[in-house]
């Protein structure tokens, strides 16, 4: 199936690009490109992973791409963390390392995990945005990867939470009710300052979410928000996901 990219609105653009192993690998070609341009451009890669099922697909396909940009100038970063330690099955952080990003020539000193199991939280996220200010240039990111709950949140910005409403920070701990945990994240004004904010979502049992959450003009979506009109947000959608949308 050709790719399909399309403009879906003037903050959000759509790339459509056929099945799990198509889109996998378009979306890690992308990063990859993005990358390289990045280097090109500045000197550095500056990158922040997520946890789910498709970037850990996406790091595992980084694997066989150890020379094709020179990782040595990357810098990597988390966009949220559950409140566990590195060791947890849980921590995406973990899921990051045991699926790939380990096995790339990129300096232990230029990876830089959220410390979200700390008793003092927020002196943890106050930490963490002192390192990407210290960092990533202007504190924008040349690559922040996302992801879409059933509830329509991303990173760990879920509906009604209060990190959804911070505007004066770019990093915070968000109290998740219905998952009775804390969680670290990037907040809107720093992943709205991204040059490339990516959305990754595959299967048809998400399509209903993908349309309702492109479709909300009343922001009831955390995911909705994502995308600025200087830095669209680009959802990299396979054929299921994105089989309800209309050009």
């Amino acid at each position: 199936m050709p790719l399909n990219i399309f403009s879906f609105d003037e903050r959000r653009q759509v790339a459509i690009a056929g099945s799990k192993a198509e889109t996998i690998d378009f979306a890690t070609k992308h990063l990859i490109e993005t990358g390289i341009e990045a280097i090109k451009k500045h000197g550095i890669f500056t990158i922040a992973l997520s946890g789910g099922s498709t970037p850990k697909a996406v790091f595992q396909e980084l694997k066989k791409h150890k020379n094709a940009l020179d990782w040595s100038l990357a810098h990597i970063f988390w966009s949220d963390e559950r409140a566990v330690g590195p060791d947890h099955p849980d921590s995406n952080y973990k899921m990051a390392m045991d699926n790939g990003i380990a096995d790339l020539p990129i300096p232990k000193s230029q990876i830089y995990r959220m410390q979200a199991e700390k008793d003092e939280k927020e002196r943890a996220a106050i930490d963490y945005e002192k390192i990407i200010r210290e960092v990533v240039p202007e504190q924008q990111f040349d690559l922040i990867m996302l992801g879409m709950g059933e509830d329509g949140h991303t990173a760990s910005l879920f509906p009604h939470t209060k990190a959804l409403s911070i505007k004066d920070k770019l990093v915070a701990i968000n109290y998740v009710e219905e998952k009775k945990s804390y969680r670290m994240t990037f907040t809107y004004p720093l992943l709205q300052k991204a040059k490339n904010k990516i959305i990754y979502v595959l299967g048809k049992e998400k399509q209903e979410m993908v349309k309702k959450v492109l479709s909300d003009s009343k922001n009831l979506y955390p995911a909705s928000l994502i995308g600025t009109k200087d830095h669209p947000a680009l959802w990299i959608l396979d054929s299921e996901a994105g089989l309800l949308l209309s050009r």
